[in-house]
Parts: C-alpha cells; structure tokens; sequence
C-alpha cells in the first residue's frame, strides 16, 4: 500500500480570523491508528503564538490535557507535530495566539492504520489524488 492508502487527513480546525484567544483543533479520536501529525500555521510571526498537543480519554475533551514537550512554532508561520502512540485516545492540537493573528486551516494526519487501505475526510475541502507510474504529458 502506498502513503496515501495509509494515511487519514482530517481538516481539524478550519482557518480562523484575527484574534488573541486560543483555537483548539476538533477532538481526534485514534483507535485504529498509531500516529497523528498535525499541520497548520498563524498568518503573523510572533514568539507568544504555538501549538501544544493536548489528549484525554473523553472524547467530548472536556479535560484535555497538554502533552510534555510538545510546544512548536513559536516565532514561525507554520508548524507541523506528531504524537506516535499516544497514552490516551483521544487528542486535539492547542494553538496560542499571544498577539493578534489569523490561523490557516489545520489538518491532522492519521498515520499507522491497523487496517488498510482508509480513506481521508476530506471531501470538498482538498483535492487528493494518487498516481501509480504515470506516462509524461500534459498534466
């Protein structure tokens, strides 16, 4: 199976608007998967915006928790951050906005699929094809 039979995108949080309160992705439930990385961006550089992973056993995530270490792109336009195994199943993706910036669409990818091939969640949103040996010509 290739990358894309093995892979699950999700569009976790669509882009938001300006502002300074945090946006937490959508709840990502990972039975039936070993990894998720997480994929987004803030329209404004500044080192008080980041992204921390976060997990709980709900899958409302009414007690989401952050996750040691996992603090990215602080001072950078995109990010991206993966959790192999987590301890819990369910997770979601905090990002922090300490001064006032848009966010870009976040999508989570579940990788490690128990049973293959998935397929994503992705309708109407991102266009995904899979290409096995094409011939050269007008794309």
């Amino acid at each position: 199976m290739n990358a894309a039979e093995n892979q699950k995108i999700i569009l976790a949080k669509a882009a938001q608007e300006a502002g300074t309160d945090a946006v937490t992705s959508d709840v990502i439930d990972m039975a039936g998967y070993k990894e998720i990385t997480f994929v987004g961006g803030f329209g404004t550089k500044n080192t008080g915006n980041f992204a921390n992973v976060q997990q709980d056993t709900a899958s409302t995530g009414a007690s989401l928790a952050d996750l040691l270490g996992t603090k990215c792109g602080a001072n950078e336009a995109h990010f991206a951050v993966s959790i192999v195994r987590p301890r819990e199943r369910y997770v979601a993706l905090k990002m922090t906005r300490g001064a006032s910036t848009t966010t870009t669409p976040l999508y989570a990818i579940l990788s490690g699929p128990r049973k293959g091939p998935v397929s994503s969640d992705l309708a109407g949103t991102l266009d995904a094809e899979v290409h096995y040996s094409p011939a050269e010509g007008t794309a």
